[in-house]
């Protein structure tokens, strides 16, 4: 071969594609107390005492809540971690993830 030749090159991009999103769902129940609630809502969510009593009363009126929206390893684990948070304490509190739309 001469030293002119080159050879071809083929360059492969790869898109990112950004990852699915999840919501964490706040379930009511009539056991758990509200401020119980809103204390599982700052200290997970790091929610102002305003923020988490407007979804702890939505949840309350409409039986369900979303909290927030993350990544799905992010969402299954505030959603497990609040639950556990109020298992600790003798308290019936849901939360939930599902995709977001």
């Amino acid at each position: 071969m001469s030293e002119n030749q080159t050879t071809p090159r083929t360059f492969t991009t790869v898109k990112a594609e950004r990852p699915k999103l999840y919501k964490v769902i706040l379930l009511n129940d009539d056991y758990t107390p509200r401020d119980f609630v809103v204390t599982v809502l700052k200290s997970e969510f790091r929610m102002t005492e305003d923020q988490a009593s407007a979804v702890m009363i939505t949840a309350h009126r409409r039986g369900s809540c979303v909290v927030a929206v993350f990544t799905k390893d992010v969402a299954e684990t505030k959603a497990t971690a609040a639950t556990d948070a109020a298992r600790r304490n003798g308290f019936p509190l849901l939360f939930s993830t599902e995709p977001e739309e």
